[in-house]
């Protein structure tokens, strides 16, 4: 099972066009869209090319192999426009076939807002996190759960514009690269 993990478009046709640049070069059976998919919000300045409907046209092309959570800047509104359902706080993946175990890897799936580092819901050790928010990329692992933050698509606060992949049990960050 190979995933693409991305959070935080915040609506940018231009990095939302490289990341689907990468989405196809990477070939995953499933993206993750980890919340903050087609607006900015008023903490954050306007994204290079910031178009919602260019966005929701480019993920709506990908709808039968999206997994998606809310962010804190997405809305009944946005469920109206995208394909794929996108409004829960969190969904779970299940890696049948994890490389460096014999059970099921449970990825569990949310924004950051809700559930992150700072409150982690009642996951088994050997779990993921995967989370967003805050526009900075991270793998860290405590108490026996791995956190994986891919940064963000448009917005990073740690200097390059990322996302993460998972493949064989493993995760790496990779950054994006614009036109």
């Amino acid at each position: 099972m190979k995933l693409l993990i991305a959070s935080d478009i915040h609506g940018s046709a231009y990095w939302c066009r490289a990341l689907m640049a990468q989405i196809e070069a990477e070939s995953p059976d499933t993206v993750v869209l980890l919340g903050d998919l087609l607006y900015h919000g008023p903490r954050n300045d306007l994204p290079r090319d910031y178009a919602p409907k260019e966005v929701l046209a480019m993920l709506n092309t990908l709808a039968y192999r999206v997994v998606a959570v809310r962010g804190n800047c997405d809305s009944e509104v946005d469920q109206m426009v995208l394909d794929f359902p996108c409004m829960a706080d969190y969904a779970i993946v299940m890696d049948a076939v994890p490389a460096s175990k014999a059970e099921p890897r449970l990825l569990f799936c949310t924004h950051g807002h809700l559930f992150g580092p700072q409150n982690v819901p009642p996951i088994a050790r050997g779990a993921a996190l995967l989370y967003g928010h805050t526009h900075v990329k991270e793998i860290a692992s405590r108490d026996g759960v791995l956190f994986v933050n891919p940064g963000s698509v448009s917005l990073p606060k740690d200097g390059s514009n990322s996302y993460a992949v998972y493949e064989n049990g493993a995760f790496e960050l990779r950054e994006l690269v614009g036109e």
